[in-house]
């Protein structure tokens, strides 16, 4: 049976057309994660410059935003109820690959390495030749397929990597640095899932669940994905989309 939550968002899809689409360009598209807390006082700028790429003509073209939300500031005085141990586990992952032991908030990540937005430095992905990533999403079972082309010669070991994203959100913060503001979220990772895909002929591919979320509120919703050489975190080729909500 299908969930209340994904039956609300692909309801309206279901009665217009079938399975919704999204496929990126051959070229490589840009990742561009955001590691954040509402905790965390320096870190409102740092999300009002990834909100405002929801405005930018490259979004999913060129690169595709994410933030995630850790929970290392939760014991400080605010819960970030967007915050996951497993986020900021990623964060340490990704650390730990560029051979640093620590961590911080508010922190940009761009295919994978450490990178801070300036106007020197577009989120755009480049000219790198990366392969077609595209993803069928299925309105009837909330099912999702993902199949990469890689420029090179396909192989069985890359991961997709699939993440639901909220727009919209607002939280009135009482307590914690940010005591007596109104934080405005967008791009958030409300849920994650991984797997790994198998060689298709000349691509590989996965079917999958859409991950569910148990946080409602929000104004619209998106799908991220993005595929990785399995054992790594820098992403090979990225794609997503608006969904209904």
């Amino acid at each position: 049976m299908m969930r209340p939550f994904l039956f609300l968002l692909f309801a309206a899809v279901a009665a217009r057309a079938g399975p919704m689409r999204f496929a990126s360009g051959a070229r490589q598209i840009a990742l561009i994660e955001l590691y954040t807390s509402e905790g965390c006082s320096s870190c409102p700028p740092a999300e009002r410059w990834l909100a405002a790429l929801r405005d930018d003509p490259g979004l999913w073209r060129d690169f595709v935003p994410v933030a995630f939300h850790v929970s290392y500031w939760d014991n400080l005085g605010w819960p970030d109820r967007f915050a996951s141990r497993g986020f900021t586990a990623r964060q340490y992952a990704l650390a730990a690959a560029w051979g640093s032991g620590s961590v911080y908030t508010p922190c940009f990540v761009r295919n994978g390495a450490e990178w801070h937005p300036s106007d020197d430095a577009p989120p755009a992905g480049g000219d790198t030749a990366a392969g077609v990533l595209a993803v069928t999403l299925d309105p009837d079972s909330g099912g999702c397929r993902v199949e990469f082309s890689p420029a090179g010669k396909a192989s069985a070991d890359y991961d997709a990597h699939v993440a639901l994203l909220g727009g919209g959100l607002v939280s009135n913060v009482t307590a914690g640095e940010n005591e007596g503001e109104t934080l405005r979220h967008e791009f958030v990772v409300l849920a994650l899932a991984d797997a790994r895909m198998k060689t298709g002929g000349a691509s590989v591919v996965v079917e999958m669940k859409l991950p569910e979320s148990k946080t409602g509120g929000g104004e619209r919703r998106a799908v991220a994905v993005w595929v990785t050489r399995r054992g790594t975190l820098v992403p090979v080729q990225a794609t997503g989309g608006w969904v209904p909500y």
